[in-house]
């Protein structure tokens, strides 16, 4: 009876960390196994040596292998029609998205921009790959913030986020090559964010 107890309980505290843990919890990532990196000019590392964009960067970090699947002057729209291929071309563990940034600055429907990362998600998710997105910000009144759809969707599809780490960044002239690019240190940080949330979710 004492161990029948003792399970029980183990079950129930396996149960909490998962509530604590915002039910979002990865998948364990072997050592062979692969992350993509999928978005726009901040994913390829316009801004920075091509060894210190954000996804190698994260490799270095994982000690595992990153694809960067970035597309500078990408959209949303362009974006889903090509995450779809690279997928299936790549058959990753982990699918980081960091896109809509184009979307942004040229003022397309936020509507649709949700949208179409919710279609990201479920390409992937069909696939059964894990999710991670990156809240990508806009300037607005009160300087650069993240857009409010990032964290709605994330809560929606129970994933986990970075959030307000990409605004900070930009917000600050020493991690930036321009206004909406990062330099060599800023993709550091922003590999080291994304690092410790696949850290604090049991990813690595």
């Amino acid at each position: 009876m004492k161990i029948a107890n003792k399970l029980i309980l183990f079950a129930l505290l396996l149960l909490l960390a998962a509530c604590d843990n915002g039910g979002n919890s990865l998948s364990f990532m072997r050592p062979n196994d692969v992350t993509l990196a999928f978005g726009d000019s901040l994913t390829v590392g316009v801004g920075a040596r091509p060894e210190m964009s954000y996804p190698a960067q994260l490799a270095r970090l994982m000690s595992r292998k990153v694809i960067n699947g970035g597309k500078s002057g990408e959209v949303s729209a362009a974006g889903t029609t090509r995450l779809i291929a690279m997928l299936d071309k790549v058959e990753p563990e982990l699918l980081i998205l960091c896109h809509g940034g184009n979307d942004i600055l040229r003022k397309l429907d936020r509507g649709q921009l949700k949208a179409n990362l919710r279609l990201m998600y479920e390409a992937a998710n069909q696939r059964g790959i894990d999710v991670v997105m990156v809240a990508v910000p806009s300037l607005g009144l009160t300087g650069i913030t993240d857009i409010d759809l990032y964290k709605d969707l994330a809560d929606e599809l129970q994933i986990p986020l970075v959030s307000g780490l990409l605004a900070e960044l930009l917000s600050d002239k020493q991690y930036t090559s321009d206004l909406i690019h990062l330099n060599d240190n800023g993709y550091r940080k922003l590999a080291e964010g994304v690092a410790d949330l696949l850290l604090e979710r049991g990813a690595i």
